[in-house]
């Protein structure tokens, strides 16, 4: 039987949460959609600062596992001393794999909390933010060698038009590829601040919104955060037993679209439009979430960063 939480009740104090390191948004939404079974293995795909894994821990029994993922090193400093936690400091596109080598077939449940963490925005050395001066750097795994430095210095002007156009929603998209190419050469586009300085005059708009999608953009490519979502939500149909949930927030229209087809399609298969072909569609999900779960105003104010957020829960079939 699943455990309640309560939507005020504090989470596992034991669990150590610095303030600055991130906030989990729709934290009561996402443990009541899981549906937790105290005996359970449920995973963690993005432990962060382990505000999500500290209320699973909180729902779950003694007998209870919790195997957490994360591919930044600085995240292993938030774990706490819980015998039931099992730490992966890897990709969570890896996720079957790693769950194999500990000897986990099935699990009960799956959480992903997508996109940057408060700590990961606010570390400035980082270079996620256009709010600080720092190399264009944006990996969240810190072992893969391609920055977005290397991104911006190296693509072609077509691929960076291309990602810029559907990572970021860039309005002239185009303009700026080609501006990048054509000054990459004289003007040195290595620091966060050199970057926006040299390609200020083709800004549209407000130009910390255009930035913020430009960074967008090469943060995705750089972590390559689509291919590895649809990893994560292809193997979790697998290893989730039946009766299992997965939770995925999303922070943006790409991630969430993916989610929400895969939940309804099963895979991200190709359709064929011929009107003449009948399909067969095997249904592989429950959606529990007809609309995505979005913060309400409480949490807003609490944290303006929660205003994308939406939460889609679906139940293995």
């Amino acid at each position: 039987m699943a455990k309640k939480i309560h939507k005020n009740e504090p989470v596992n104090e034991s669990t150590p949460q610095p303030d600055d390191y991130h906030v989990p948004v729709l934290l009561y939404e996402t443990i009541e959609g899981l549906h937790i079974v105290p005996d359970g293995i449920y995973v963690d795909a993005t432990f962060g600062g382990g505000g999500h894994s500290a209320a699973i821990l909180k729902a779950l029994g003694p007998e209870g596992r919790l195997v957490a993922f994360d591919q930044d090193a600085d995240a292993a400093h938030n774990l706490p001393a819980d015998n039931r936690v099992l730490f992966v400091p890897q990709n969570f596109r890896h996720l079957k794999r790693f769950l194999r080598l500990h000897g986990i077939q099935k699990v009960d449940g799956l959480l992903a909390d997508l996109g940057v963490s408060s700590h990961q925005f606010d570390e400035a050395e980082r270079g996620f933010s256009i709010r600080f001066n720092a190399d264009m750097d944006m990996r969240m795994d810190r072992r893969q060698a391609q920055t977005a430095f290397d991104v911006v210095q190296t693509y072609s002007e077509q691929q960076l038009h291309k990602l810029f156009e559907q990572y970021g929603e860039v309005t002239n998209s185009k303009t700026l590829a080609r501006t990048i190419v054509e000054i990459r050469g004289r003007v040195s586009l290595k620091t966060t601040e050199g970057f926006k300085n040299a390609l200020r005059p083709v800004v549209k708009g407000n130009p910390n919104k255009y930035f913020a999608q430009v960074f967008q953009a090469l943060r995705i490519e750089v972590n390559q955060e689509l291919e590895a979502l649809k990893e994560l939500l292809e193997q979790a149909k697998e290893v989730v037993q039946p009766g299992g949930r997965i939770a995925i927030i999303t922070f943006h229209s790409l991630e969430d679209r993916l989610v929400k087809n895969f939940f309804r399609e099963g895979g991200f298969g190709e359709k064929d439009d011929n009107p003449f072909v009948q399909h067969n569609v095997e249904k592989v999900f429950k959606i529990i979430t007809k609309k995505p779960v979005e913060a309400g105003a409480e949490e807003l104010k609490r944290n303006t960063r929660s205003r994308s957020a939406k939460l889609r829960v679906a139940e293995r079939m």
